[in-house]
């Protein structure tokens, strides 16, 4: 897929609680983005960052021109990304990455797990699914009731299966620990902290369910040339930037 470097001006910049940032940027967007891709975006507004930063992708629609990044601050570069102001431009290198697969049949059963700012690329995949015809089915998980990341817009797509550490809305525990993950699904995807991911990629094997995982290892370049993300894989260490960050579980050696 032919990649882009495009200027995109800040059309909103939403604040979600005192650790995320969901910007809607306005542009000429490249021709196809998928789902579990993601976007190098430049930091202009931190000197001392001088590498781009990977940032997954939470909607993106080339005809209207807008495309949505969810942020979480995690150090100065994202924090300056966070600040961003109501027309400011920001230079980005997308679409990159491979992305999630087509389920096979229409009437497939399909879960999307999302936890932090891992949310993005499912409410991106789960959007796309209804688009295409599916009726995928969600979970999702925060510490509270208050802190549950886009809620009202994945309950618009389809049933939501809630997690919250301190029981104030949905079950009470981990996501790892929702009774959602006990049945067998024909396709599970997740992104988020990678302990939650290996856990549910656990529970995705005991029944049997399809699973892809889109991996967050520390990225540098975004095309597979500084060697920053590799992961081992059956296939040997691949970067995650260049080869996913999609990967069927069965690919990873996390059960080894």
């Amino acid at each position: 897929m032919k990649k882009a470097l495009c200027d995109l001006a800040v059309a909103e910049n939403r604040q979600l609680g005192p650790r995320f940032s969901l910007l809607t940027l306005r542009g000429v967007i490249p021709g196809e983005i998928l789902p579990g891709q993601f976007a190098q975006v430049r930091v202009d507004a931190s000197k001392p960052t001088f590498l781009r930063r990977p940032i997954s992708i939470c909607d993106a629609d080339p005809e209207a021109g807008t495309l949505r990044l969810l942020v979480r601050r995690a150090g100065a570069g994202t924090e300056a990304l966070c600040q961003a102001r109501e027309g400011d431009t920001l230079n980005l290198l997308l679409p990159l990455g491979r992305s999630f697969s087509a389920p096979a049949c229409k009437d497939a059963r399909i879960l999307l797990v999302g936890g932090g700012v891992g949310v993005a690329p499912m409410l991106f995949y789960g959007k796309w699914l209804r688009a295409n015809g599916y009726r995928p089915e969600f979970l999702t998980g925060a510490r509270s009731e208050a802190e549950l990341l886009l809620r009202g817009e994945f309950e618009a797509l389809g049933m939501v299966h809630v997690s919250t550490d301190d029981g104030s809305a949905g079950h009470r525990g981990l996501v790892t620990l929702n009774p959602a993950l006990d049945s067998r699904w024909d396709l599970i995807a997740c992104c988020g902290p990678k302990p939650m991911m290996v856990g549910v990629a656990a529970k995705a094997r005991e029944s049997g369910s399809r699973c892809e995982v889109s991996l967050e290892n520390m990225m540098a370049c975004g095309l597979g040339a500084c060697l920053c993300c590799v992961e081992k894989t059956v296939r040997g260490n691949v970067c995650v930037c260049a080869e996913g960050p999609v990967f069927d579980i069965e690919e990873l050696t996390w059960f080894d």
